[in-house]
């Protein structure tokens, strides 16, 4: 295979391929199965008649009138009790008690039986939905990570190539430096950046340093390469794979700022920010539903269920996705939580800003400051949810500021995304924290009061490296 060719048809790849069309046949299988019902089956409201036919007419002097020559009347009775019942409840409506009195001399006990078959049908109703809204959502969580590793398998296998020149030259520097090389594999991403595998360990049992290693790679690779983070920051004499990449072109620092509500200590916000592969970092924000201990276990699980997912690789509206699958399957309550999140490409500048449910987010910039809001559920409502997202190109010096809703709402109705503009735009502070303190304590002091919501900022800036 010449240098620079791509690899195809890799036996890996098309087992994945294989796993990932089993996980979209049994979505299919899921949703195919008894669907929600709105309404009872025929089956049912017969058994609702034999019900108090058994319990009730059975001993009455005229059941074979009433469900013999008589049985049309018996029925257009029973069907307008289940009307009445599931629009004035067991109450029912005066004309209805009246009817009833007039026709069945049983009517109290008629009136009973007909009313427990009737929430018993429809007690039954309520689990086959919920089982069938589970089922929904366990497939699309299905369907979701059968497209993810579609994607992520294709990615990769077009991402490798081989480079026989280039390993000879890096296996040559490392052998200088007291380095063997067992194994070298080349990646290159859709944008063009190297990401080279290189497993080695050290001869004669001495120790190199990672920085040696790196500084050594680069050098033959001809580009500036980094270490993957979390790299050990030794190479020993047993083998190990060290990943280098190519170096990015930014970097943030970040600072926040909070309060809980009525002054608090316990804060229904979380944020986190994130180490997240192909050189991006994201800055992560959620709120709770309402306040207190309640909203900040949610909020933390939450963020924590982002970080175990988007850290693994996985794209950030999937994660977000799967969450909220995971918060609404199998609970008998709504609690919803917010999600408020940008992800920074630290290569080029570029961030997204991904909202569920969220407050806006603001864009401070030399000379101006944009605010961008959303319109979209919190997640934990829905199955399925609208994910809002717009990217933006940022500058050496710009900030990123976001907030939770507890921040805006101190601020009048109609003019808050304002008020919030003129307080960032009027301050020339460039560190972050300070940054994030500084919007908070104009908010407070603005109301002038206690908070009446947690209130949560979070500041990020950008530099050139």
């Amino acid at each position: 295979m010449s240098d620079g060719q791509a690899l195809h048809s890799s036996p890996y790849v098309e087992q994945i391929e294989k796993y990932a069309n089993s996980l979209k046949q049994l979505s299919q299988t899921f949703l195919g199965l008894e669907e929600k019902r709105q309404a009872f089956s025929d089956e049912e409201i017969e058994g609702m008649f034999s019900r108090v036919r058994g319990k009730v007419c059975g001993k009455c002097e005229k059941c074979g009138w009433c469900w013999g020559e008589n049985f049309v009347h018996t029925y257009q009775m029973g069907y307008e009790i289940l009307s009445a019942v599931d629009h004035y409840g067991n109450e029912l409506n005066t004309e209805t008690k009246r009817k009833l009195m007039q026709r069945c001399i049983m009517a109290p006990r008629f009136l009973r039986e007909m009313l427990e078959g009737f929430h018993d049908a429809r007690q039954n109703m309520i689990w086959v939905n919920r089982m069938a809204r589970s089922r929904e959502g366990c497939a699309i969580q299905m369907d979701t990570f059968a497209d993810m590793i579609q994607s992520t398998a294709r990615e990769l296998e077009n991402s490798i190539f081989t480079d026989e020149r280039l390993e000879k030259k890096i296996g040559t520097a490392l052998r200088k430096k007291g380095i063997r090389m067992l194994y070298t594999h080349f990646f290159m991403t859709r944008e063009g950046r190297y990401e080279i595998h290189v497993t080695v360990r050290t001869m004669k049992n001495q120790k190199v340093s990672t920085r040696e290693f790196v500084k050594a790679v680069s050098e033959a690779a001809g580009r500036r390469l980094i270490l993957q983070s979390g790299t050990a920051q030794v190479i020993g004499n047993h083998y190990m794979t060290v990943v280098c990449q190519e170096g990015p072109a930014y970097y943030t620092m970040q600072g926040a700022a909070r309060i809980g509500k009525g002054c608090s200590q316990i804060s229904g916000d979380n944020f986190a920010m994130l180490e997240l592969p192909g050189g991006r970092q994201g800055a992560a924000l959620s709120d709770g539903m309402g306040s207190g201990e309640e909203a900040c276990r949610e909020s933390t699980l939450v963020i924590e269920l982002l970080e175990e997912l988007l850290e693994a690789g996985f794209p950030e509206k999937t994660a977000i996705q799967m969450i909220n699958t995971t918060l609404v399957m199998g609970r008998e309550e709504i609690h919803y939580s917010t999600v408020d999140m940008t992800v920074f490409d630290l290569y080029t500048g570029e961030c997204e800003i991904i909202k569920a449910g969220a407050s806006s987010t603001f864009i401070k910039k030399k000379d101006q400051v944009e605010h961008l809001s959303s319109t979209s559920l919190p997640i934990g409502v829905m199955n399925s949810i609208e994910i809002d997202s717009v990217k933006r190109k940022l500058s050496d010096g710009d900030f990123v500021i976001m907030v939770t809703d507890g921040v805006l709402d101190a601020l009048p109705v109609g003019e808050q995304d304002l008020l919030l503009e003129t307080i960032i735009q009027g301050s020339t502070i460039t560190n972050p924290k300070e940054m994030a303190h500084h919007v908070l304590e104009q908010v407070l002091a603005w109301t002038g009061r206690e908070p009446a919501d947690d209130m949560t900022v979070l500041a990020v800036g950008i530099w050139e490296c």
